[in-house]
């Protein structure tokens, strides 16, 4: 659990810190979607669709898949970690 924490703050931090020299030099999100001919409602519109197709499938395998999960995290023998 502590590495994928780990690996999420590293990328925040990343995100962060090439956001800052982006904005320095000017270049802002409005700027990069309007290069890409769309509007802001279009990407809007589209990250909507996205979440509607990908989220009841992202739950459907997690009704699978927590489970097991589950199951391997508490049969595993004592003092066995998973790293």
């Amino acid at each position: 659990m502590w590495r994928v924490l780990h690996t999420v703050v590293k990328i925040a931090v990343a995100s962060l810190i090439v956001g800052t020299i982006l904005a320095h030099f000017g270049i802002t999100l409005d700027a990069l979607i309007g290069e890409l001919g769309v509007s802001p409602e279009q990407v809007a519109q589209s990250v909507r669709r996205a979440a509607a197709v990908v989220l009841p499938n992202l739950l459907l395998g997690a009704v699978i898949i927590v489970p097991i999960w589950a199951l391997i995290v508490i049969l595993r023998p004592p003092g066995q970690s998973s790293e």
